[in-house]
């Protein structure tokens, strides 16, 4: 069974897990603390297969949302289960009224890419050589 539970600064902890599982280039526990505790962070964590699989924070503010980090942890993958997570994110920016949500993602970030495109989403600008490795970002948004 999946389900989809927003959580709060109280759950720093376990989004600081899931994000080092998903990413070579973790938010600790402090940096999840301080972003769940900050006005319009909508915490997501998705459960499937028995336990905690992947993570979503989403920041709306003023009629726009972003996706802040949205992951599954690599043995899940290939799952639909980051389309589950996705729909979950542009749900909770509609729920907080917002128009457009925004993401970024690294420009080698091919099955990403792919998830947001087949989203609806689109290219709206880069940032060149913003992730560690030199990959550009590429700057994605959707209309709500």
């Amino acid at each position: 069974m999946k389900t989809i539970a927003e959580l709060g600064p109280e759950a720093a902890g376990l989004f600081a897990e899931l994000h080092g599982r998903c990413f070579s280039d973790p938010w600790n526990e402090a940096a999840m603390m301080a972003l769940l505790s900050s006005p319009g962070v909508i915490g997501l964590v998705l459960e499937a297969g028995g336990g905690p699989t992947g993570l979503a924070l989403v920041r709306a503010v003023a009629g726009e949302a972003e996706i802040l980090t949205i992951g599954v942890l690599p043995e899940a993958r290939g799952k639909g289960l980051g389309a589950q997570l996705l729909s979950a994110c542009i749900e909770a920016a509609r729920t907080a009224d917002c128009e457009r949500l925004f993401l970024e993602v690294s420009e080698t970030n091919t099955p990403a890419v792919r998830l947001y495109e087949g989203a609806g989403f689109a290219e709206t600008g880069r940032r060149a050589r913003y992730y560690r490795d030199g990959s550009d970002a590429r700057l994605m948004a959707l209309s709500l």
